[in-house]
């Protein structure tokens, strides 16, 4: 008889977790992603996940080290969670697939910073302003030539890269454009 109970309560033991697995498994299956590049949730490095890119983290050299080798570099301010560096983090990929090999390219987390900090000039902290996404170009004389805060379009930036290089203006030269979104995803998949 003891055994007979303990065969049932193992049995209804067995129903419930299978039950609790089933409602689990139908609630990750009816609802979409929990975040997205429209939303300030955190799914992952937004280089990675919205510019195809996980070359640009971790950051290949420090600022420091870029400006003792008399190498422009170009500072961008980000966190993971933002609805803006998302949407941003395909524009600073785009700048890096012109201007990579001549420039320094630096993301740097602003969780990472300290929020009362006294930094150097060499050290990205220093040019922070407390907003994301930020981007600063920075001429290889240590000079600011551009450092402006939210989602600045592509050819203000390219404007700033192309004084630091000494190159032709964009109405003189070859047009930089950037590709669509899912042009430049459609690359990556191939």
């Amino acid at each position: 008889m003891l055994k007979l109970l303990s065969n049932r309560i193992y049995s209804g033991w067995r129903s419930l977790v299978l039950a609790v697995v089933i409602c689990l498994c139908s609630w990750v299956v009816a609802h979409p992603a929990l975040a997205g590049i429209e939303d300030d949730k955190y799914d992952g490095n937004v280089f990675v996940l919205y510019a195809g890119n996980g070359s640009l983290v971790p950051p290949k050299i420090s600022l420091s080290d870029s400006l003792k080798l008399n190498k422009p570099a170009l500072l961008v301010f980000y966190v993971d969670d933002s609805t803006d560096c998302k949407k941003y983090a395909s524009t600073v990929s785009q700048l890096q697939q012109y201007y990579g090999k001549a420039a320094s390219f630096i993301p740097v987390t602003a969780d990472s910073l300290s929020i009362n900090g006294k930094y150097p000039e060499a050290e990205p902290g220093y040019y922070y302003k407390g907003e994301v996404p930020q981007t600063v170009v920075i001429d290889k004389q240590g000079k600011v030539r551009l450092n402006e805060t939210g989602v600045i379009a592509f050819e203000k930036v390219d404007d700033a890269m192309r004084e630091v290089f000494d190159l032709l203006p964009r109405t003189d030269s070859v047009e930089l454009k950037r590709r669509s979104f899912n042009e430049f995803s459609s690359e990556l998949a191939k």
